[in-house]
């Protein structure tokens, strides 16, 4: 019959959270209880059985949270730890939008991104693809960790690079095909027709206006940036 009831006390507790139901008062002295420590006193050893407790239960109050909305978005990274530990995963590779809005702090024009190159074809190998392809800030990227899954479908992964990126919108012809030999002859020249007609806003731009194949553009993921504003014309070569 005890497991009958954990249900009340979660409900309880989410309509308090809520602010639909006063909190329930707890008296300093109650069954020998001590009053409550600040914030800041309070042991943060995740080992201690109170802290583990206090996980469990906030674990449970988002599971029904979830099950009352299931698009719910999580709202801070300690929802998104939870959320892991009930067993969620976020595949990077084949992520709806849906999946991706969940995560806090991420905004529609990545998530558009993301899926304009995974309608490409492109995959991401690892969390440095995406923070590189994103831009995200360290913090926000660690946050996110605890839910991905870079699950890779065909062939091998490509390698990272560490090379300082190349400005598509700027670089010359001579250093796109010195440093980007994936972009070199008639590609080289169609993307400097084209950045001419309008710079290219980001790789997914730069896939579909050149008709890239994604094992190309996956090649690209961290090696070149977008700045803004077009090139100026190049002048010619000295004799």
């Amino acid at each position: 019959m005890a497991k009958g009831h954990w249900l009340d006390p979660l409900a309880r507790s989410l309509l308090e959270a809520a602010g639909q139901l006063a909190p329930r008062a707890r008296p300093a002295g109650e069954r020998g209880q001590a009053a409550p420590q600040p914030a800041a006193a309070r042991p943060s050893d995740p080992l201690q059985p109170e802290a583990l407790e206090q996980e469990r239960i906030e674990q449970e109050l988002l599971a029904l949270k979830l099950r009352q909305n299931p698009s719910r978005r999580l709202s801070s990274a300690e929802e998104v730890r939870h959320a892991a530990a009930l067993g969620w995963r976020l595949d990077v590779n084949r992520a709806t939008a849906a999946d991706w809005l969940r995560l806090p702090g991420l905004q529609p024009a990545q998530v558009d991104l993301l899926l304009r190159l995974q309608a490409g074809g492109v995959q991401l190998s690892g969390p440095d693809d995406l923070q590189r392809l994103l831009e995200l800030d360290g913090t926000l990227l660690r946050s996110w960790e605890p839910l991905l899954l870079f699950r890779w479908y065909g062939d091998a992964a490509p390698a990272a690079s560490r090379a300082q990126a190349v400005d598509l919108n700027r670089a010359s012809a001579a250093e796109l095909q010195q440093r980007l030999p994936e972009l070199a002859g008639p590609r080289c020249q169609r993307l400097l027709r084209e950045r001419q007609r309008e710079p290219f806003a980001h790789l997914a731009d730069l896939q579909e206006r050149l008709q890239l194949p994604p094992a190309v553009v996956e090649q690209l993921i961290g090696r070149v940036r977008f700045g803004k504003g077009p090139a100026g014309p190049e002048l010619p070569r000295s004799a």
